[in-house]
C-alpha cells in the first residue's frame, strides 16, 4: 500500500516536482534526474541513483513513495493478451489489459473504477460509478505493467479501460502530461489514444496534438444512439459532427469513430448507409468493433457475414475503416468487458 505521509511520486508532474525540490533550496535539475531514473531507466530504488548525492537521496526517500500499485492477479488469454488486476489505494480493483502484437505492445489503461455514462452494452457501465482514479493510479498502471514485463517494451497506450477519461479530466490530464514528458516516459502523442463517449466540453480542452482522439459513436441516428448511450441526450450526434469538423489536428491526426456492431441493433445495410451519410466529407477513421457478449447484457454479436458487408460498404464509400480484432474475450478483457469481476462478485453475494 502507498504510504499516506509521503508524496506519491507517480502523481507529480515534472513542474510540481521542481516546485517541491526547489522549496528545499535544492537545484531544480534534480527533478529531471529523478524523472530519468524512475521513468526512463525504470530504477525504483533511490540508492541506485548514482548521480544524486547520498545525502539528497536520503531526503528523497523520506519525501517520495516509489511503490507502484500492487498487482493482485494476472490473467493470460489464449491469444496472448494479459489482463492485470491492480489494487487501488483503497483496495478496489483496477483492470488494465496488455495487447501484444508483432511490432507493438499496447496497454489499455483505466481512468475510473466503474463508470457513470451507463452505456447499455458495456459491462463497466453496469457497475455504476465508484470513483475517479488518482493521477498516481492512472500512471501507476503503466509502471506496474512495465515492472511485470521486464525487457518487453510498452509502445502504445489507449485510454479505453474502465471509465470515461474525460469525466476524470483533471487527474487524466495530469497523467497525460507525465506520460508524454520527454524527460521521462516520453510517449509521442501518436502513441496515445483517448477513447471518449463524446463529452465535447472536455474534449475541447484537449490540445489537438496532445493525443489521438477516438469517439464512441455506435449509431448513426439519435434514437438508436440514445438507447445505447444515454449521454447522447446531452451530446447528440450533430454536436459530435460539429466538433470533428472544427478539429485542428492536421492530416495525420484524424479523429477515429468507434462503432460497436450489435446484432439487429445497428448492423444493417441501412445503418451502414446512414453512417456513411452523416460522416461524408469528414476527415476521420472508423473502427468497427464486433460486440463482445457478456452474461450481463442481452445483446448479441453480429455474424461474420454482416460484419464483412458493413465493412465493405464503408470501404466502397472511400472511408478509412478497419474491423478491430477482439482480444482477450476468454479473460473478460475485450472491449466492453472490463469490470465483470465486480458484477460476478455482486451476483455471488446475492446468491449467498
Amino acid at each position: 500500500m502507498i504510504n499516506q505521509g509521503m508524496n506519491n511520486f507517480y502523481g507529480l508532474t515534472l513542474k510540481e516536482l521542481e516546485t517541491l525540490i526547489g522549496a528545499l533550496g535544492k537545484e531544480k535539475y534534480r527533478s529531471r534526474q529523478l524523472f530519468k531514473w524512475i521513468y526512463n531507466k525504470g530504477i525504483l530504488n533511490f540508492d541506485e541513483m548514482s548521480d544524486i548525492p547520498k545525502g539528497l537521496r536520503v531526503i528523497f526517500k523520506d519525501m517520495f513513495d516509489l511503490k507502484h500499485l500492487e498487482l493482485k492477479d494476472v490473467l493470460t488469454s489464449t491469444d496472448g493478451s494479459v489482463k492485470f488486476g491492480f489494487l487501488g489505494e483503497d483496495g478496489n480493483l483496477i483492470e488494465s489489459v496488455l495487447i501484444p502484437e508483432k511490432e507493438r505492445n499496447t496497454l489499455c489503461i483505466s481512468s475510473q473504477i466503474g463508470c457513470r455514462m451507463g452505456c447499455r452494452f458495456c459491462v463497466t457501465g453496469k457497475i455504476g460509478f465508484i470513483r475517479n482514479l488518482k493521477t498516481s493510479e492512472i500512471v501507476g498502471q503503466l509502471i506496474g505493467a512495465k515492472q511485470y514485463l521486464g525487457d518487453r517494451k510498452i509502445t502504445n497506450i489507449v485510454f479505453m479501460g474502465m471509465g470515461e477519461p474525460i469525466d476524470n479530466l483533471d487527474n487524466f490530464s495530469r497523467a497525460l502530461e507525465i506520460l508524454k514528458d520527454p524527460i521521462g516516459l516520453d510517449f509521442s502523442h501518436r502513441k496515445i489514444t483517448i477513447s471518449s463517449v463524446g463529452l465535447i466540453g472536455g474534449l475541447k480542452t484537449i490540445e489537438p496534438k496532445a493525443a489521438g482522439i477516438a469517439i464512441s459513436l455506435n449509431a448513426a441516428d439519435d434514437k438508436t444512439r440514445t438507447y445505447l448511450m444515454p449521454i447522447n441526450r446531452l451530446y447528440p450526434i450533430r454536436e459530435i459532427i460539429d466538433y470533428v469538423k472544427g478539429f485542428k489536428g492536421g492530416n495525420r491526426n484524424r479523429i477515429t469513430f468507434e462503432y460497436v456492431l450489435i446484432k439487429d441493433i445497428n448492423d444493417s445495410p441501412d445503418n451502414a448507409k446512414l453512417l456513411s451519410e452523416i460522416l461524408a466529407g469528414l476527415r476521420c477513421k472508423i473502427n468497427l468493433i464486433p460486440y463482445n457478449e457478456s452474461p450481463y447484457a442481452d445483446f448479441k454479436a453480429p455474424t461474420d457475414r454482416t460484419i464483412e458487408e458493413f465493412h465493405a460498404y464503408l470501404l466502397s464509400k472511400h472511408f478509412t475503416v478497419i474491423v478491430r480484432d477482439s482480444r482477450g474475450k476468454d479473460i473478460a478483457g475485450a472491449c466492453g468487458q472490463l469490470g465483470m469481476r465486480y458484477l460476478n462478485e455482486n451476483h455471488k453475494n446475492k446468491k449467498g
